[in-house]
């Protein structure tokens, strides 16, 4: 409707112009007619009546061209707004028509609700009805209950009463002894699942553990020898040893003043003996002697020459000797400090066992039993060969060779998985990880085996008596034997005092005390017997 209205406005306004501009030509066309008719006065007349003619045809036609402009306009405009009405009165229609399903189908809802909420209201009376009768018997039920157990209490006292005066003792003391009976009863029971347990662990554990340690062994196939602490030099005849002594033992004495030794020259023949404690030492001086006697000129000032030439040529081979151990076991980037002291480890010996033989058969060891069982090789290896690398500074530090060893791990950059391998070698420290124990058992097994270190007498008679004086210290231990050099104790208990229950448990403590009060290579296995005898005669 607003734009029916606004065409129809629109179409007076173009008949209102049009007849504006009839009006406005109409007057331009007299104005210049009257200008014609001043400048000619000759031909006003004539022309006047042509001009009016020719005006108001114009006018005629203007007015008639405006006329039917407006007509066609009003007839569009007309038209227009009939179909935007059609177009609005359609779209109302459509409103109404969706609006009225939209009631409709939401009167649907409330009607299904209110039948819903109907049924629902019929089953909740239902149900509280239900609950009434319930809650009835429940009652009814609950009162049965609580007559009898009043009459259950009763009965109970009475029984209680009853059973006293037969058994002749107390509540409080039947209750005392039936808990001491079930504790007995359950660290019987205990033990013996510990027990079973253990053996089972143990059965596993030493079988898996036996394959490993004898696969590394099997594998490893290197030489042992007893290292001593001199040196034998052969020489070419007797006559060299008095060019050695000197004139009044000159050479011999500057000799041992250069390289700090003692030369022993005896009835032995052709041979000189250079002795020291201090390995590299009694090398530099063996290597002088040998040079000397090759070279057959024997002096002072040449004995200094050729010991200084011997003492460079020992450090250059300490050094290949370090680079070549690292290069045999699979060892890369060690600092070069390190490499130098591995390769003094040649020179240096434990209970008679060479300290780089030991330290390279540790790597193959530990690293072979890493590869078993899934574990870093290199770190194995790594930790397996420098964790007796503390040896070869403990004639020149205060502290032990694990305090050593660590400090100078740490000084040069080692990981502190390898540190941890060389200060729990000997469980001065816990273990941080599986290649520590690793490292531990391989060092155990190289320095068990049989030929590989020389232990003095003395130390043996005390491991020994130690043994025995440990587990004969226990209750009901009736005899302690140490067999097999020391590697096994058997001790022998009473029946009467230790229970087949309570042997191993004794056992494990005997074998930990072992462990934290003795040191002893390798490891000891304790052995306990229980024997029960009944002797009786026929007459």
């Amino acid at each position: 409707m607003p734009s029916l209205a606004i065409l129809i406005a629109f179409g007076v306004l173009l008949v209102a112009a049009a007849a504006v501009f009839h009006l406005l030509g109409r007057r331009t066309g007299r104005a210049a007619e009257l200008r014609r008719l001043e400048a000619n006065n000759a031909t006003v007349e004539q022309t006047t009546t042509r001009l009016l003619a020719e005006a108001e045809q114009t006018a005629r036609r203007l007015v008639s061209d405006a006329d039917r402009e407006a007509k066609s306009l009003r007839k569009s405009a007309i038209l227009s707004g009939k179909e935007e009405l059609i177009g609005l009165r359609a779209g109302w229609e459509e409103e109404v028509r969706r609006r009225r399903e939209e009631v409709e189908l939401e009167e649907r809802r409330l009607k299904e609700r209110e039948v819903g909420i109907d049924r629902r209201s019929e089953m909740v009376d239902q149900r509280d009805k239900e609950i009434s009768v319930r809650a009835t018997d429940l009652g009814r039920r609950e009162k049965l209950v609580v007559e009898r157990e009043d009459e259950l209490d009763k009965l109970a006292v009475d029984y209680q009463h009853r059973l006293e005066s037969l058994a002749g003792m107390s509540t409080a003391d039947a209750r005392r002894d039936l808990v001491q009976r079930i504790e007995e009863e359950a660290r019987a029971d205990a033990a013996s699942r510990v027990r079973e347990i253990r053996e089972a662990a143990k059965r596993n554990a030493e079988r898996e553990a036996r394959r490993i340690v004898a696969l590394a062994v099997q594998r490893i196939a290197a030489e042992h020898t007893a290292e001593i602490t001199v040196s034998a030099v052969s020489l070419p005849n007797d006559e060299m040893k008095g060019r050695i002594i000197g004139r009044e033992g000159r050479n011999i004495r500057a000799f041992e003043l250069a390289t700090g030794v003692d030369v022993i020259i005896d009835d032995t023949p052709d041979t000189v003996v250079v002795s020291c404690f201090e390995p590299v030492r009694r090398e530099v001086a063996r290597l002088a002697l040998e040079k000397l006697v090759s070279d057959g000129r024997i002096h002072p000032g040449r004995i200094e020459e050729v010991v200084t030439k011997a003492r460079k040529e020992v450090d250059v081979g300490i050094v290949e000797t370090g680079e070549e151990a690292a290069y045999e076991v699979g060892v890369h980037g060690l600092h070069p400090e390190l490499i130098r002291l591995i390769g003094r480890m040649k020179w240096r010996t434990s209970y008679g066992q060479n300290i780089l033989q030991h330290s390279k058969e540790v790597a193959w060891l530990a690293g072979i039993m890493a590869a078993e069982l899934g574990l870093d090789v290199n770190l194995a290896k790594r930790g397996a060969l420098l964790h007796d690398v503390g040896k070869v500074l403990t004639h020149e530090h205060e502290g032990t060779h694990v305090q050593l060893g660590v400090e100078v791990a740490t000084k040069y950059g080692e990981s502190p998985l390898v540190v941890n391998c060389i200060a729990a070698h000997h469980d001065d420290v816990p273990h941080e990880s599986e290649v520590s124990v690793l490292v531990q058992a391989a060092d155990a097994i190289s320095g068990a085996r049989p030929g590989a270190r020389r232990e003095a007498f003395e130390t043996y008679v005390k491991r020994l008596e130690g043994l025995e004086r440990i587990a004969a210290s226990y209750r009901g231990v009736e005899k302690v034997y140490a067999i097999q050099a020391g590697r096994e104790i058997r001790v022998v208990v009473t029946p009467d005092e230790v229970d087949d229950t309570g042997m191993s448990s004794l056992t494990e403590e005997i074998a930990r005390r072992i462990e934290s009060e003795l040191q002893y290579p390798g490891q000891i296995k304790v052995v306990m017997i229980r024997e029960t005898r009944t002797v009786d005669f026929a007459r």
